[in-house]
């Protein structure tokens, strides 16, 4: 294992001078990361997202609390911040997240709303942001988390509207027919109860002619060897539905010591899942985008939110490209 880490080293250092922007796009595969247009202003995270990524996605922006605060007022410009930066960097733009159980604004539930009132605030909802970023946002995350581990339904605010899954996918074409629109979960990257639910669910889509076109898989995960061939399995059943993938959430967090440091064997071993990631979807010519869950270790959420754990992204605390970066570059620049 150790001669073919220090060989994937040495093909890296080969691509010298290309990022990993340049690399990926050679490949026909968006790389994206997730941003906090906060954090647009600080050159060093600005320089470093324009430079190696091809992608760009509201983090929080979009999501329907803090774009939609109030039944008759929305809050557009942290995610216009986002748009822009992209069109004035030409990456592609997407949006995330149309219909979730969290983070909702109190008032949607607010009196104990009736399904023919949810239904049309959902309906209102979706026509205002996505027909606000027509023609900018390519590819949308129209519903995020829908089932549970067990693979049974999530009970969730939206619940109650009969449907609401295939409705707000039809409402989001009707919003803008040239969107992409995708289903988006996490914990179901490989074959088990919660990616059989998934399948079974957009291929059921597919069959009543609901208009989906692809599956986010999150990849929220630990530097853990993954098992590829269950993965691949997973993706080729999708995509053989005619579907794309998108790996929409990367990240691949180690433990920290008592500095909040992770270990060098631990960023190896982080960067050889990283580059297992990116070879499994280059398999497939319909996994089309890799986008990682923020650009550095400096504002992840990760630490906050996994106890002790952290520096899970491509990108270390100043900037510095770590062995994950590498390790991707030398999977997009093999052939």
């Amino acid at each position: 294992m150790r001669k073919t880490w220090i060989l994937a080293l040495v093909c890296a250092a080969g691509l010298s001078g290309q990022s990993l922007r340049q690399l990926a796009e050679a490949r026909s595969v968006k790389i994206g990361a997730a941003v906090n247009p906060m954090r647009l202003n600080e050159p060093a995270y600005a320089e470093t997202l324009a430079r190696e990524f091809s992608q760009a996605e509201p983090e929080n922006a979009m999501k329907f609390g803090p774009i939609h605060p109030a039944r008759d007022r929305y809050n557009w410009a942290p995610a216009e911040a986002v748009a822009n930066f992209a069109r004035e960097h030409n990456m592609a733009l997407r949006g995330h997240t149309l219909v979730w159980h969290q983070q909702l604004a109190p008032w949607v539930t607010a009196g104990a709303p009736s399904p023919a009132d949810l239904e049309k605030i959902l309906g209102e909802h979706i026509a205002a942001v996505v027909g606000h970023f027509a023609g900018q946002v390519y590819a949308w995350d129209v519903v995020n988390e829908a089932i549970e581990k067990d693979g049974s339904p999530r009970k969730s605010p939206w619940s109650p509207v009969p449907d609401y899954i295939a409705k707000a996918f039809r409402m989001a074409r009707a919003a803008d027919p040239k969107a992409k629109l995708f289903y988006n979960d996490y914990d179901a990257e490989g074959i088990d109860a919660k990616s059989d639910a998934i399948y079974a669910l957009v291929k059921d889509l597919k069959q009543r002619g609901v208009p989906i076109d692809g599956v986010g898989m999150q990849f929220h995960i630990t530097a853990k060897p993954l098992d590829t061939e269950s993965i691949a399995a997973n993706m080729k059943r999708l995509t053989d539905l005619g579907l794309e993938v998108q790996i929409t959430e990367l990240d691949v967090r180690v433990p920290l010591d008592s500095s909040g440091r992770p270990g060098a064997a631990d960023l190896e071993a982080q960067a050889r899942v990283y580059g297992q990631v990116a070879r499994t979807c280059l398999k497939f010519p319909r996994c089309t985008a890799i986008q990682t869950w923020g650009v550095t270790d400096k504002y992840s959420w990760v630490p906050g939110y996994f106890k002790g754990t952290g520096a899970a992204l491509l990108f270390d605390r100043e900037y510095n490209p770590k062995p994950a970066y590498e390790a991707m570059r030398a999977a997009f620049g093999a052939r």
